[in-house]
């Protein structure tokens, strides 16, 4: 008997809690999609050379901040990235001798599989129950518009951003709901480290950390210690941000601030992100449709905190990876609380005697496969397995292939390095990277030059690269005064900003023929012309 009793309390010791058992499940849905991203990817998936590149320059420049980054637009861009994580890249390539490039194929999947953890107690400390948290968490690690930008190529430094940025949300949670002061100096720690990391996320934890406040504290000594917070982000930071100011100007800040969509952005950027996706056709509609429906629903009950802060983050930053950490805990909530009970309360005649709730069952079943219904999209999504409204693209495209690896180091072994390329695809961000060449138009760091250049970059890239004859190629280079040694052609599916276009027979055949190019270099994949004429800058 004290043998059994012994069992008993050992049993009831070594028991996972609820909070163990969903975060478990939760990570290893996040595992499932990172090994089905690894399984059909040999190369990153979008972009991620330039990040690469500005490693490099770190690492060769004996660990100085750079001034500029090479190959990228006529002269490089000027340098004002975070540069925590490039240092980190550069360490460890010093270190181990690792590809830089193997660290962005694998890398992000297991940060984006960490911040899991963080994540969940967020969750946990908003929704107040394991299994909404659970739930959350793992639509969390699902949705499409989250995957796309962490475990691709640039979520080396996206993902780290985020893990921080979870983390430091569950400090300001204490910080400002529960009011322990004790939290100020983890949360100015990993504020810091935000800072030093990507600067949209640095705008996602400091407005959270400005709505926690509004909602929860509104006290004056809430005010001064969150004050505290920023400040000595601001210290920490210094030596990156005086030499920033010294070599380019604090001005730098603002002109990228006014790309990518920039902040804020009125009516019309609620109505892009959050009206126009429920009318489209792609497979992230079904997760915006609930968690809008969770909102709706908790405004219903009066629980206003994440609503407001699913729709400021797309308001304020405009990015949807952003909407998705308030609206995966919106669609937890109207999954458990509305849909399932909603299914139990049906009158079903079912034929089940063993059963004593065959409707609660049908509940727990249908909730179920709405939530394996997720999972299943987010493991697709990450192996490449479904298509998007655009082009009917793979999702996650590799955007560079073996082909124009080959192709890149011919140009580095064929090829001058004072010569000048334009490559009519996504490859244009990979190339210089591999080949060591100039790239006269790249839309990837020109945030950096000029608000409006870039998105004249941005629009020149998109029309050039989707060109399919001669003509309009000559027109845009001319009108554009862009004159590169080489035009960079892909034969074979290529992608524009991530969308898929199909070969350019059409283009090719012309160049053959045309008297201002030589064609110098083929593959399968890929065709190099040498401009012939005198306007080349060679």
């Amino acid at each position: 008997m004290a043998t059994r009793d012994l069992i008993d309390e050992n049993w009831r010791f070594s028991r996972p809690t609820s909070d163990q058992l969903w975060l478990i499940v939760a990570l290893c849905v996040g595992t499932a999609v990172y090994l089905s991203y690894l399984s059909t990817h040999s190369h990153p998936a979008y972009e991620g050379g330039l990040y690469l590149q500005i490693a490099e320059e770190i690492r060769t420049g004996g660990y100085a901040l750079p001034e500029r980054i090479p190959y990228y637009l006529d002269g490089g861009i000027p340098f004002a990235y975070p540069p925590l994580v490039f240092y980190c890249i550069a360490a460890v390539v010093d270190l181990t001798g690792v590809d830089p490039v193997w660290l962005e194929l694998y890398v992000p999947g297991v940060v984006s599989v960490c911040y899991l953890i963080p994540y969940y107690y967020v969750a946990k400390e908003l929704l107040g129950r394991s299994k909404l948290a659970g739930i959350a968490t793992i639509f969390f690690a699902v949705t499409p518009q989250v995957l796309r930008w962490h475990i691709s190529a640039g979520g080396i430094v996206r993902s780290v951003a985020v893990l921080f940025t979870m983390v430091g949300l569950y400090a300001g949670i204490k910080l400002f709901r529960e009011m322990d002061r004790r939290w100020v100096l983890p949360a100015a720690l990993l504020f810091t480290l935000t800072l030093l990391s990507h600067p949209v996320y640095t705008v996602f934890f400091a407005g959270s950390y400005l709505l926690l406040y509004a909602y929860y504290d509104r006290s004056v000594r809430g005010l001064l210690v969150g004050a505290l917070i920023p400040l000595t982000a601001l210290i920490g930071a210094s030596p990156w941000l005086l030499q920033i100011a010294q070599t380019h100007g604090l001005e730098i800040f603002m002109t990228a601030s006014g790309t990518h969509t920039g902040l804020f952005g009125g009516f019309e950027r609620l109505r892009s992100k959050l009206i126009y996706p429920l009318w489209g056709s792609t497979i992230i509609v079904p997760f915006f449709v609930t968690a809008f429906a969770g909102g709706i629903y908790a405004i219903g009950k009066r629980r206003y905190f994440l609503p407001l802060w699913m729709v400021l983050s797309a308001y304020v930053i405009g990015k949807q990876r952003f909407t998705f950490v308030a609206g995966s805990m919106l669609a937890a909530i109207i999954i458990v609380e509305v849909i399932a009970p909603s299914i139990a309360e049906i009158d079903l005649e079912l034929p089940i005697p063993v059963l004593t709730s065959p409707q609660r069952l049908f509940s727990a079943v249908f909730a179920f496969c709405v939530v394996a219904g997720a999972i299943s999209t987010g493991v697709a999504f990450a192996g490449s397995e479904l298509n998007t409204n655009y082009h009917d693209s793979a999702t996650q495209p590799q955007t560079v292939d073996e082909q124009d690896l080959v192709a890149s180091k011919w140009i580095a072994n064929n090829t001058e390095r004072n010569e000048t390329f334009v490559v009519m695809s996504d490859a244009a961000e990979w190339i210089p990277y591999y080949a060591e060449r100039t790239v006269v138009l790249s839309p990837w760091g020109a945030e950096w030059t000029t608000t409006g250049g870039y998105y004249t970059e941005y629009e020149l890239f998109r029309d050039l690269a989707s060109c399919r004859d001669l003509d309009c190629v000559t027109v845009l280079l001319n009108t554009a005064d862009r004159h590169p040694d080489y035009l960079y052609v892909s034969r074979e599916a290529y992608t524009v900003h991530g969308n898929e276009h199909s070969g350019r027979t059409q283009l090719v055949g012309e160049l053959r023929t045309a008297d201002t190019y030589e064609q110098v270099y083929t593959n399968p994949g890929v065709a190099i012309f040498k401009r012939t004429d005198q306007e080349s800058t060679s």
